[in-house]
Parts: C-alpha cells; structure tokens; sequence
C-alpha cells in the first residue's frame, strides 16, 4: 500500500490530494486547495505554499508524489508565475525525500477519463467516481486527484513491468 500526493500547482490556488493506493485499488484519503492572497507579493505567495505543502507534508507522510506539469499560457508572464508554484510544488516534497513524478496534462485526462481532450468537468465526474468520499471544493482539487491517480495507474505499470508480469 502507497500513499500518494497529487499537486496541481498554481500560485493563486494550489490544489492537493491525497490517494490510497494498493495494488489497482483507489481510496480517497483527502484533498482540498491551498489559497494564496493575491495582494501579496509573489516571493510572500510562494513563501505560503511552501510553508502550506511542508505541512501537509509533515501532516499526512505521503509515500509518493507526482505534479502536473506546465502549459503555456499566452501570456508569458502567466506561464512563468505558474512555474513558480510548479517549482516550489516540486521541491517541497523533495526535500522531504519523496519521489516526485511529473504528468502532463493530457496524460493525467487519458489515465482518469479515457481521453486526453476531456475537459475540466468530466475529470471532476470521473475523479468523483473513481473516489468516493472527495470533497472538490474546487477544481484545482479534482485535478490534483486526478493527478495522483494517473500516478497510481503508471506506477502500477512500472512495478508490474519490473516485476516481469507484462510481457515486451
């Protein structure tokens, strides 16, 4: 059994959620979204998520984490605040010793929906379904436990091909 984070960072909200993996079994374990204040100057927002997630961290002893990665927005300065929170939501559990996995996107809406073109609604059905018992008080907290359970699916994968259970 593994415990596992899903990070869907960002620096206004930062969504998490945490999964129970065991074998192709999924329990939802908990989620919810870290908020910053946006009056609040980036390095003091980026400050708050790292204190926020080294807690979480700390709280619920994860096994195992993975963070979507970064689209690009238009604006180019969108793009490089999100990478801000995406580094911090990489590093935190890092140092924490944990692994950390990245997924894209499109990888995460293939895992949990069967297409990587769903949209934001259909992930929050399927992660409703999939986890029964999640709170998704806001998106951001649906695509972090859609994250974390693209992550169960592929470790799942990566343990039974090293294990010699899937054949080339």
């Amino acid at each position: 059994m593994a415990l596992l984070l899903g990070i869907d960072p960002g620096l206004r909200f930062t969504g998490w959620g945490l999964v129970e993996s065991q074998g192709n079994r999924l329990k939802h374990v908990a989620d919810g979204v870290i908020a910053t204040d946006g009056d609040d100057s980036v390095p003091l927002r980026l400050c708050a998520l790292h204190y926020a997630l080294t807690k979480l961290i700390a709280e619920h002893k994860p096994d195992e984490a993975a963070v979507e990665e970064t689209y690009v927005n238009r604006s180019g300065s969108s793009t490089l605040k999100l990478g801000y929170a995406r580094a911090v939501a990489l590093l935190v559990p890092a140092l924490a010793g944990i692994s950390v996995a990245e997924y894209g996107a499109k990888t995460v809406k293939l895992a949990v929906v069967g297409t990587g073109g769903a949209d934001k609604d259909q992930v929050g059905v399927m992660v409703r379904r999939l986890l029964p018992g999640a709170t998704l008080k806001r998106a951001d907290a649906a695509d972090a436990l859609a994250v974390a359970i693209c992550h169960a699916h592929h470790r799942a994968s990566r343990t039974a091909w090293a294990a010699g259970k899937v054949m080339a």
